[in-house]
């Protein structure tokens, strides 16, 4: 009896859940902005567990999908942190994406390519090329996924929440190729003790450099510096962040700010404690805070 039980779990938990397909995130068209080089990505587990990938020059997209039974037709696009000089593609990446699913949410985790001036021509723009081209891929794809075109967000922790409020900050500057005319605005933001400013008193001076170089202009910085590109069709945004992150915390404060300036729906939850790249779990805290967004997905967002 014991056994029947087991087996009737694993057939529900299956049941709730599709297995993963990752997919090459230009399918067969060439890579845009792309230098051909050998590919020398790399990945990696720390003694933490934590499982990193480096040298990304072929972009992916991981579809996790709930069942159809499960599904709420909405669906998170997933940007993982690493200072755009890798990717912590487990905690930030994979880890998220499962616990969506168990919600009924589908979660999709971009690799995407690290800015080098080796492996692009312009590498100021290839993260945000493959940011737009997963958004692209999901909005087109999105009968065949079982969710809704106008349901779908991006996420994005660390660098890889500055690349996600790039995306739905910078989404009228089409950096790839569009010929069916795809919206590329995400619907809704999770930004996750997010980069979003260069400006040096808050920016995170590691993440300028790799994206932006050495040396660039004001206008550059600006450019990039995210809470300068909202106006009043920028999407809805939810922030976590711990006010102890070396990340600071200036950078949602100044984000939540403008974004009230645009009467631009806004929620947080902001810690006291926690530090930088806790992923979903600050072991500071009780607050759950994948849950509140969750809760304000479906309530707020689509409501």
């Amino acid at each position: 009896m014991k056994h029947l039980l087991v087996m009737i779990a694993l057939s529900c938990l299956t049941f709730l859940v599709s297995a993963q397909t990752t997919y090459p995130l230009y399918g067969n068209d060439p890579i845009p902005n792309s230098i051909d080089v050998p590919d020398e990505e790399n990945s990696e587990t720390d003694q933490n567990g934590i499982f990193r990938i480096s040298k990304v020059t072929k972009p992916t997209l991981t579809a996790y999908l709930p069942a159809k039974e499960n599904a709420t037709g909405q669906a998170v696009i997933i940007c993982p942190g690493g200072g755009y000089r890798i990717l912590a593609a487990s905690h930030e990446g994979s880890d998220v994406a499962e616990e969506f699913v168990k919600k009924g949410i589908a979660a999709f985790v971009l690799k995407y390519r690290l800015p080098s001036d080796e492996t692009m021509i312009d590498k100021t723009i290839g993260p945000l090329q493959d940011a737009q081209q997963a958004i692209l891929m999901v909005r087109e794809n999105a009968e065949k996924w079982n969710i809704k075109q106008d349901q779908i967000g991006i996420m994005g922790f660390s660098a890889g929440g500055h690349l996600a409020s790039t995306a739905g900050t910078h989404y009228n500057n089409q950096t790839i190729p569009n010929p069916k005319g795809t919206s590329l605005r995400p619907d809704f933001m999770i930004l996750v003790y997010p980069v979003i400013s260069f400006k040096p008193e808050i920016g995170h001076s590691g993440s300028a450099q790799n994206l932006l170089g050495e040396n660039p202009t004001q206008a550059l910085k600006d450019y990039y510096s995210n809470e300068k590109q909202i106006n009043s069709n920028t999407p809805s945004t939810y922030l976590v962040h711990a006010k102890n992150d070396p990340v600071s915390v200036q950078n949602s404060y100044v984000f939540e700010e403008a974004l009230k300036k645009f009467n631009i729906p806004v929620s947080t939850t902001y810690f006291e404690e926690g530090g930088h790249g806790f992923g979903m779990i600050n072991r500071t805290s009780d607050i759950k805070w994948l849950d509140e967004v969750e809760k304000w997905i479906k309530a707020i967002i689509i409501g």
